[in-house]
């Protein structure tokens, strides 16, 4: 049966202040989660833990990106610890942080082997430099991890792309004003279903189709992104660009039992919760509850 890790990658440098001199609190989201029992609830086998480099509001101008090269030195460093803690029967929960330490996971794993990625998000965040408004990577991450972008960050250690487009299922989208946003990654050959396209395929046949593809394709595994604003924003409100709607708690158990039980799943990633946006830790408990329930599934697996 599988064991648990847990690895802490506090980082906020891939996103822009919502308030002047203010830094984004996401960085709390690993002692938050702590606070309110998530690591006791696991139960992990180990725990780990990298520090990111200092958050500024820096745009770099070789690349549009705000921290360009303390992400790309991060990720870097992220990649060195995962690669001793990814496998070995162990499923890894790696805490953002916010979505740009996707960067640094999935290097891990192209240098591991070939892995899939099952993009849950309420965004695309498919967005290259001269598209984005803020210049903040945690809304390009998907397109810099699949080698759209700067080279600083798409290719290090010469490794672009860090996964394959065809190895991902981008699920959950409900930012549909801008047609160019959408149409970005519609026209590449990433698996792409927005929310409502989700629940008119259905939840388990779009899921299956994923889990095909890896057994298909004989991969090593698959990693799980998930940003908590793919949730409804009713029952996550503490997210820094909310939209109408989302997934219940009752969709993403659906979601969650079937990739979680399967021997493929290596990890997930959870990002952009800023225990800020939530002073009364209402929000956060249930999450806590709902996603420890899920993730305790990865212990049953044989």
């Amino acid at each position: 049966m599988k064991s648990i890790a847990i690895v802490e990658f506090p980082s906020n440098l891939g996103l822009k202040e919502l308030k002047p001199g203010h830094e984004p609190g996401v960085r709390k989201l690993p002692e938050w989660l702590r606070k309110h029992q998530f690591h006791s609830l696991l139960g992990p086998v180990a725990e780990y833990r990298l520090e990111p480099p200092p958050y500024t509001m820096n745009l770099d101008k070789t690349t549009g990106v705000r921290n360009a090269d303390a992400i790309a030195e991060y990720a870097g460093k992220q990649s060195d610890m995962l690669q001793k803690v990814i496998g070995n029967n162990t499923f890894t929960v790696v805490l953002g942080g916010d979505c740009s330490v996707l960067i640094g996971n999935m290097l891990a794993l192209k240098k591991m082997g070939n892995y899939a990625l099952f993009y849950l998000d309420g965004h695309t965040d498919f967005v290259t430099p001269d598209m984005s408004q803020t210049g903040g990577a945690a809304g390009m991450d998907l397109a810099i991890i699949t080698g759209y972008g700067p080279q600083k960050l798409t290719n290090i250690d010469k490794l672009k792309p860090y996964v394959k487009e065809e190895q991902v299922w981008c699920i959950g989208n409900r930012y549909l004003d801008e047609e160019d946003y959408v149409n970005a990654v519609k026209e590449t050959s990433i698996h792409y279903s927005d929310l409502y396209q989700l629940r008119e395929n259905g939840i388990g046949k779009t899921t299956a189709e994923f889990l095909n593809m890896v057994k298909s394709r004989k991969l090593d595994g698959f990693w799980i992104h998930m940003d908590v604003d793919v949730l409804n924003h009713n029952i996550m409100p503490a997210v820094d660009s909310p939209q109408p709607d989302g997934l219940t708690y009752e969709e993403l158990s659906e979601l969650f039992l079937l990739l979680l039980s399967d021997k493929k799943a290596a990890g997930i990633n959870i990002t952009i919760l800023d225990p800020e946006l939530d002073p009364t830790s209402e929000f956060s408990l249930a999450f806590i509850d709902q996603l420890t329930r899920l993730l305790n599934i990865v212990k049953t697996i044989e």
